[in-house]
């Protein structure tokens, strides 16, 4: 199968072996139903300029010319269309996501397989390989690998990558649903690769909620770089859809101009949450804690509760516990969601919960929040005010990140919500 690199410079030659000029790039399209874009042309540069001659001009490509079927003024030159790929230019040396290995690689080589008389885009080639190829050294080292027993690294199928979007001369789409499929934490680590430019690029190619989930996995010295490379309206949408604790830490982080140019643009409700938890000292259990949580009147039933969890879970979350609070929002108690579950559905609330809560204040502070959480073992916390009513929690993870660094923390399960 040929190589891009193998091409590129080939001299090609018209039926009468007149010169026609040297093979500057290869143009491929998509071509429904094939999944892998087909070679359409090849662009050829002579002493006229740059010809785009047909691939079904083409005599024979794999040899040491490329010659082709018909005279040079026979030939009738393929028109330019907004689909097409140029290969050296718009793929070769271009940063790539492998959606399958989860990782920022760039291309070093394109191989091209043959299918009866036409050709089409196999592989990307990421591997040394590939680099070695383009020094003219791929005989050699093929030669080498001939001689071991695994095959040589660096291939990559055309359904195994996605481009980043960017600004070259031929804007590619990015379709979000390859990258709905990975992990929050393996697509931060994919953003946070790539420059600023080109992780708010990424981050607009995705959908709100992928890009919100995203953002929350990434070191929180980069979020800010990134939401300000959003436009203001995409950037409260990710905002609005981020938990809020982590959307007011964000904001925390924005230039006193940035945030008062996009804070008006977050829906009301959202922006309220976020200004609130921004009163507080950041190290502090107020700082820290988020207002996505799940408290209901102890006076409930079980099945109660059960459709009052059905009816809120987008918006609390994962709900390890359930708190009961009285008619003045005072904390009472704290139910295992496990418990609620196997409970019968006419028990009492009241009948279930533990009444001894492990709380902090709201002036607690971060160190004080973490000791709670290691020494009883919880997943969260909750934080009451002066008068005992409950304003918020504060997850394991968030409570221990002061003690464990943030990049070591980020490495560990997603828990908590």
């Amino acid at each position: 199968m040929p190589y891009l690199s193998e091409l590129l410079g080939k001299p090609v030659v018209d039926v009468d072996g007149r010169r026609v000029g040297r093979l500057e790039d290869v143009v491929a399209g998509r071509e429904d139903p094939m999944p892998h874009p087909r070679v359409m042309a090849l662009r050829v540069r002579g002493h006229a300029g740059v010809l785009a001659v047909p691939i079904e001009d083409v005599a024979v490509l794999e040899a040491p010319a490329v010659s082709l079927t018909k005279h040079l003024e026979q030939v009738r030159p393929l028109p330019a269309q907004p689909e097409q790929l140029l290969l050296a230019r718009d793929v070769l040396d271009r940063q790539i996501i492998d959606t399958d290995g989860v990782r920022l690689v760039r291309v070093n080589d394109v191989e091209l397989a043959r299918v009866e008389h036409r050709y089409f885009v196999a592989n990307v080639d990421v591997g040394m390989m590939g680099l070695l190829r383009r020094l003219g050294l791929g005989r050699a080292a093929e030669r080498l690998w001939r001689r071991r027993t695994e095959a040589a690294p660096g291939k990559l199928t055309w359904h195994a990558m996605e481009f980043l979007p960017g600004d070259q001369p031929l804007r590619l789409r990015v379709p979000g649903s390859r990258f709905e499929d990975l992990h929050p934490a393996d697509l931060a680590e994919i953003i946070s690769d790539l420059s600023k430019a080109e992780g708010a690029r990424l981050l607009s190619a995705l959908d709100v909620e992928t890009a919100a989930d995203a953002l929350e996995e990434v070191e929180p010295g980069f979020q800010a770089s990134l939401i300000s490379g959003l436009e203001s309206e995409r950037a409260a949408d990710v905002l609005e859809a981020m938990a809020p604790d982590e959307a007011a830490d964000l904001v925390a982080e924005l230039e006193p101009e940035q945030r008062s140019e996009l804070m008006p643009l977050v829906e009301s409700g959202r922006a309220h949450e976020i200004e609130a938890l921004l009163q507080h000292p950041e190290d502090t259990a107020g700082g820290i804690m988020t207002t996505e949580y799940l408290a209901v009147p102890d006076r409930l039933a079980v099945d109660e509760v059960l459709d009052l969890l059905r009816k809120r879970a987008d918006e609390v979350g994962t709900p390890y516990y359930i708190y009961t609070t009285n008619e003045d929002g005072v904390l009472t108690g704290v139910l295992p969601l496990f418990s609620l579950v196997v409970a019968r559905p006419e028990g009492r609330v009241a009948d279930l919960m533990n009444r001894n809560v492990v709380r902090v204040p709201l002036r607690a502070t971060q160190h004080e929040v973490a000791r709670a959480v290691a020494k009883y073992n919880l997943m969260a916390i909750p934080v009451v005010d002066d008068a005992g009513r409950l304003v918020g929690i504060v997850t394991a993870d968030d409570a221990l990140d002061k003690i464990i660094p943030t990049r070591w923390k980020k490495r560990l399960p997603r828990l908590y919500r």
